[in-house]
Parts: structure tokens; sequence; C-alpha cells
């Protein structure tokens, strides 16, 4: 039987640090949604973010069936069907046979989908190159590294 580790129980300083931290999260949450719903509004021809994320698994990720990409996005496969039928009709995703399992259909990302994978991810580098110009090379990379171990923290989290 695996061993049962205790929590320590959080002192008040660290809840009024969580308070502040939990607090900014929350506000950029809100300020990306409103941002996309501000470019949805004024592209309503773009993709979803959910719909896009997928996009973004398959250019990464390379060919797969749905059933792996809902596992890897944590989302049910009636979600993940309706999803690709869109970025499919879109010209984004093609269905082809899974060359180990002619019975199985593979997802793949079309030449269409990889530029358009491209020039979002070049527009999204370029906003937070501007956004963080101002910052010492020091600081973004301190930045980048707690950035990356509060999301593995949290992804532990929530496998527990």
């Amino acid at each position: 039987m695996p061993a049962v580790h205790a929590r320590a129980v959080p002192s008040d300083d660290d809840l009024a640090l969580a308070d502040d931290v939990s607090g900014q999260l929350i506000r950029l949450l809100r300020l990306m949604d409103r941002r996309q719903a501000q470019y949805q509004a004024e592209h309503p021809d773009a993709v979803e973010r959910a719909t896009y994320f997928l996009l973004v698994h398959l250019v990464k990720g390379g060919p797969q069936r749905a059933g792996a990409l809902a596992e890897a996005v944590h989302s049910d496969p009636s979600t993940i069907s309706r999803q690709v039928a869109h970025l499919v009709r879109l010209g984004l995703v093609e269905r082809m046979a899974d060359p180990e399992d002619g019975r199985a259909t593979l997802l793949t990302a079309t030449d269409e989908g990889r530029r358009v994978f491209e020039e979002n991810r070049r527009m999204r580098i370029q906003r937070f190159a501007e956004m963080l110009a101002d910052w010492s090379v020091a600081d973004r990379r301190k930045f980048t590294e707690l950035l990356g171990r509060f999301a593995s923290a949290f992804e532990d989290r929530q496998r527990t």
C-alpha cells in the first residue's frame, strides 16, 4: 500500500500569498477571455480556442486517433468528434486510414492547418515579445521557469 504523506497546514501568510497569486491568475484569465471574445467578434469565422487546441496537438504530435486526441486534451470523445468535424470542414484537418489498422482512422493536420498554426504561433510570439520587451532577460527567464513550475504543479495536483 503506498505511503500517504500528510500535507502541512498552510500558515495565514501562506494563505494570503496564495490568495494574491490566485487573484492575479483569475485577472489574467479574464483578460485572455475578453481578448478571445473580442477576436471572435472581429473574426466570425475564427476557430474557437478549444477546437484550435486540437489542431495544435495534431501539428505538434502528428497523426492521432480521435480517442488518443480526446485523452491528450482531457475531453470526451463526443466533444472531440464535433470539434474535429469542424476542423475537417474548414480544411485544417483530414481523416486518413491508419496504416497499421485499415479499419481505424487517423486525424492529421493538413498543409493549410499547419500554415494556420504557424501563422497564429508567429502572431502570439510577437505579441508576447512586445509585452515582455521592457523586462530584463533574467526576469523573462525566471518568469518562464516559475510559470513552467507552476503549470507542472497544477497538472500534478489535477492527477491526484
